[in-house]
């Protein structure tokens, strides 16, 4: 009798799907895209938002106070976000998780996909004309070769 195969991420579908979200168009497509394919699937969706850092340290008392400012409006996009996410999930019946991370997006999601098992990840498409010289987050996802990346425009 053949020997039943080691599990991997993956292989039979989803069962946690990340999407990294903020408050953009294609980022708002994206968690709506994900939650579905969650919904369809009977798979946890673990939503992301990446808030950038900051340094205080070699801040003058000028740019101190604009980097709080910016702070307050991070916490304030990552709190109704996380309200979103609480309302949508309970209407369309899906176990979701929302966590905020702090620093690259790169990185974090790539952070937090690692942690929680996740074997699927959903961006939306970055509007920067910038991402087409140095690479997008999507494609940097797509390029670490981990996980199924779908790219929502």
């Amino acid at each position: 009798m053949p020997e039943t195969p080691a599990f991997e991420l993956g292989t039979d579908g989803p069962t946690a799907i990340l999407v990294g979200i903020d408050d953009t168009v294609t980022a708002s497509r994206a968690a709506s895209y994900a939650a579905g394919l969650a919904r369809r699937q009977g798979a946890r969706l673990i939503t992301v938002f990446v808030s950038p850092t900051t340094t205080l340290g070699a801040a003058t008392p000028a740019a101190a106070t604009v980097i709080v400012a910016e702070n307050e409006a991070h916490e304030a996009i990552a709190r109704e976000l996380r309200e979103r996410v609480e309302r949508s999930s309970a209407e369309w019946g899906i176990d979701a998780a929302f966590i905020v991370a702090y620093g690259d997006a790169y990185h974090e999601i790539k952070r937090v996909a690692d942690e929680t098992r996740a074997d699927a990840i959903v961006v939306g498409a970055s509007a920067k004309a910038g991402h087409r010289l140095v690479g997008s987050l999507a494609v940097r996802l797509v390029r670490a070769g981990k996980w199924p990346v779908t790219v929502v425009p």
